[in-house]
């Protein structure tokens, strides 16, 4: 459905507009000044449903999700070259929501061509090398930049631990403000390669950074065998529920991981703790992680909510966009 107004046009024309509206709420935002990484288009939220475009500076990262947007695919890549005036398209429609459209997944430069294959950005003056040919989604986790900040805020002179720390994000938002040590773990050598580049490209003392290839579960329950303390911990897992049908067995991953974090957090100790499944509702991710917090015996309590930067807008019609929650928990002296 693209539109319940009878006398307006579906054609080229309309989709420009539609990009149009949502470059120029992205220019306004304050992080605009900050960032040269930004969500341009967030599908049913901007009015293009199945539609995903993320900016790496002079690249785009298109995702044609729905058989809607796979039809006006041309017009679309059309449009998003010559309003963003950027370099190239490198388009990323490999999701798995692509073959119940009907369509077979689709990857390669749709318009332009260059090496994209670590693109330099950056992000609140820290720099990021992103690969949006290989990378998970579209190669960033946009969503997350103004939660990385916030982290970068509270990480002085504590301990951190960054579980699931992909190509080093919060690791390094933490280190640029004043960790006093970093143990980021990651399950894919890939992710890490690009983490360490990403260390690399900044400032910092790499030595305060220890990243360990290692299944996150298991790595959590051996620090806790090692008697392991930290200040603050971090997870950000995958999406553990891609449909409603795997949330019960989503929902005994994310307590595991939470259970053994709040184990792991010395008293005083904070925990930001995110899901990103978009079939776990809010109220069921701040039950599973009271239900962990009870199983560790720990007395903790939120102090702040988190959710996806303000490039992901969510339509008040379309609740379902809401699928990044977080929470930020203090566990009692």
């Amino acid at each position: 459905m693209w539109t319940f107004d009878a006398t307006e046009s579906v054609d080229a024309g309309f989709f420009r507009g539609r990009i149009q509206k949502a470059l120029a709420l992205r220019e306004a935002l304050p992080a605009a000044r900050h960032t040269n990484a930004l969500r341009l288009v967030n599908g049913e939220s901007d009015g293009l449903p199945g539609l995903i475009v993320d900016r790496y500076a002079d690249v785009l990262v298109a995702q044609f999700l729905a058989a809607g947007v796979e039809r006006w695919r041309d017009p679309i890549l059309d449009s998003l070259m010559e309003l963003s005036g950027c370099a190239a398209i490198y388009e990323r429609s490999d999701a798995e929501v692509r073959k119940l459209e009907g369509f077979p997944a689709k990857s390669g430069f749709a318009r332009g061509n260059r090496n994209a294959s670590r693109c330099p950005i950056i992000e609140y003056g820290l720099n990021f090398r992103v690969d949006v040919e290989q990378g998970q989604k579209t190669g960033f986790f946009l969503d997350q930049r103004e939660n990385r900040s916030r982290i970068r805020a509270l990480a002085a002179g504590r301990e951190v631990l960054d579980g699931f720390c992909y190509t080093g994000g919060f690791s390094i938002a933490a280190l640029a403000g004043g960790a006093k040590r970093v143990t980021a773990i990651e399950s894919s050598a890939a992710a890490l390669e690009v983490a360490k580049e990403n260390l690399a490209a900044n400032p910092l003392d790499a030595s305060r950074v220890d990243f360990q290839r290692a299944d996150v579960f298991s790595k959590l329950r051996e620090l806790r065998d090692r008697n392991a303390k930290f200040d603050l911990v971090v997870l950000d897992p995958p999406k553990f529920a891609p449909t409603a049908a795997q949330v019960k067995k989503a929902a005994r991953a994310y307590k595991d991981i939470n259970l053994w974090a709040l184990k792991l957090l010395s008293p005083g100790g904070l925990l930001a703790t995110f899901s990103c499944s978009g079939s776990v509702s809010a109220e069921l991710f701040q039950s599973i992680v009271a239900g962990a917090a009870l199983d560790a015996g720990a007395d903790a309590k939120i102090i702040e909510r988190f959710s996806a930067a303000a490039d992901h807008p969510v339509a008040l019609e379309f609740p379902e966009g809401e699928y990044l929650k977080g929470l930020l928990v203090l566990k009692a002296a």
